[in-house]
């Protein structure tokens, strides 16, 4: 029987860093490198195969050369130090190990210029990479904690877009975005432009307005089922990249 398009095609592979945490399953409690499934299934489903990157040091050349696109993940918060400020009190838990792997992966994608999705952490990381700063508290500046109201829970935020942007084109003029998140961009990167807000003002999303694909949003896309639109989007950008590459 003779295959049909999707079947033939190469699907791109599509880099996603991991969290080495302490981690138990079955009979072990041990030190991993872990992500939440949510994230390998949003790839497969948008039709690119997921690869799980650990945190082990500095990103080499070698490694981008197996990739087609890259998944910035969420997770702990960044290094004050990176953006040159004094740790709040309410930034704890930060993974130094993650910072030093995933701003070198950055820069190399960067030179390739290979497509970037970057999710809640991912685009502070961007951010922060690309000279801006962040906001280590939400809570102390908005007065209220609606973006993280409660621990290991998503809230649901309506998000609106920028009309003209690469979000809204993928995500229409707003959505209903799954947020758990206590810092934020402040002064914004050069290069970047902001394409989406929380109701509050908060920056849900950024992106640069020219050069490869690079878009970063403050939710978490993943954590919707039933919605993979900036995953297909990154994975269809992945996917011209590989062929491109690959001529």
């Amino acid at each position: 029987m003779a295959s049909n398009d999707s079947e033939m095609r190469r699907r791109p592979v599509i880099g996603l860093p991991t969290y080495a945490e302490r981690t138990r399953f079955g009979h072990w409690d041990v030190d991993a490198a872990v992500l939440p499934r949510t994230y390998p299934d949003m790839v497969e489903r948008a039709g690119g195969i997921p690869v799980l990157l650990p945190p082990m040091g500095i990103a080499r050349p070698e490694l981008l050369e197996r990739l087609d696109g890259l998944v910035l993940t969420g997770g702990a918060d960044l290094e004050p130090a990176r953006y040159h400020a004094q740790p709040h009190p309410a930034t704890k838990g930060t993974r130094p190990d993650r910072d030093e792997f995933e701003f070198s992966l950055f820069e190399l994608a960067r030179k390739a210029r290979m497509p970037v999705l970057a999710v809640c952490r991912g685009l502070q990381l961007v951010n922060v990479a690309l000279g801006g700063t962040l906001v280590q508290h939400l809570p102390d500046v908005l007065g209220h904690t609606g973006h993280g109201r409660a621990p290991g829970v998503f809230g649901v935020t309506t998000v609106t877009t920028v009309p003209g942007s690469r979000v809204a084109a993928i995500a229409g003029p707003e959505l209903d975005a799954h947020c758990h998140h206590h810092q934020a961009i402040d002064e914004l990167a050069a290069g970047l432009v902001v394409s989406a807000h929380a109701p509050d003002g908060t920056v849900e999303a950024a992106e640069t307005s020219e050069g490869p694909f690079l878009v970063g949003v403050q939710w978490h896309p993943e954590e919707n089922a039933t919605d993979h639109r900036l995953m297909s989007a990154l994975v269809e950008q992945a996917e011209n990249y590989g062929r491109e590459r690959n001529r």
